[in-house]
């Protein structure tokens, strides 16, 4: 008899952070006596994850001194110089001690706003479908397609546009295959829904909400601490 499948989180914070700071990391910005890094990470553990693994740049020395929660379940693995490749040794670390159908997400290291109410839709979705999902969003403004000297060429119809946000979960066997196979192939890659399109899996979003903001810009840190203080007195 099988087992039940778990759930796992991968966090890639390997990044430069370059358009934040040339020289500070976004996800370790304080916000109310906690890193970024921390606040996302607890987001997550307010599942009930069989482990997180985050995947932190080669010389980071700061992420191992952090207090996170459920430390017992934490793992650490060396990123890579993208994304992908931080996503990628972080599911070949988790195929090392998970089961190819367990399920893992992927979240973003600088989305510290994320709700335990979308992520408990999220999971629900995938699993009772059984099929890959993403948090996203409508396209609510209205789009413009400009080209040379910032002219608008056109319109662009925002009727089937989503924003996709993360996270972005899959079972791991089948994500990891679809980035190895991505990357083999020379396919850009900026979400893990990319590659599980290239391979052809179906994909579906479920509606997240707009305040699951991604820190990228440094006025986006005080806007994320102010939807976390919001958040905490609702």
């Amino acid at each position: 008899m099988k087992t039940q499948t778990k759930l796992w989180a991968v966090v890639p914070a390997a990044g430069s952070g370059s358009r934040f700071s040339k020289t500070e990391l976004k996800q370790y910005q304080y916000i109310q006596g906690y890193t970024v890094l921390e606040h996302t990470a607890n987001r997550l553990n307010s599942l009930d994850l069989a482990g997180y693994v985050l995947a932190i740049g080669e010389q980071d020395n700061f992420a191992k001194t952090l207090s996170f929660q459920h430390s017992d379940k934490l793992h650490f693995c060396w990123g890579g110089a993208e994304r992908v490749d931080s996503v990628l040794n972080a599911l070949i670390y988790l195929s090392e001690i998970a089961d190819e159908d367990d399920w893992v997400l992927v979240h973003d290291a600088a989305r510290p706003c994320v709700t335990k109410e979308c992520l408990t839709q999220l999971v629900q979705t995938a699993q009772t479908s059984n099929q890959s999902a993403i948090l996203a969003i409508p396209v609510r403004d209205t789009l413009k397609q400009v080209e040379s000297q910032n002219q608008i060429k056109k319109t662009v119809s925002r009727e089937l546009l989503w924003q996709a946000q993360t996270p972005q979960m899959a079972r791991l066997g089948v994500l990891k295959n679809a980035i190895e196979k991505a990357l083999t192939h020379d396919i850009t890659i900026t979400d893990e829904a990319s590659a599980l399109e290239y391979v052809n899996e179906p994909v579906q979003v479920v509606q997240g909400r707009s305040d699951n903001i991604k820190i990228t810009y440094a006025d986006d840190l005080e806007l994320a601490r102010l939807i976390l203080q919001s958040q905490n007195h609702a």
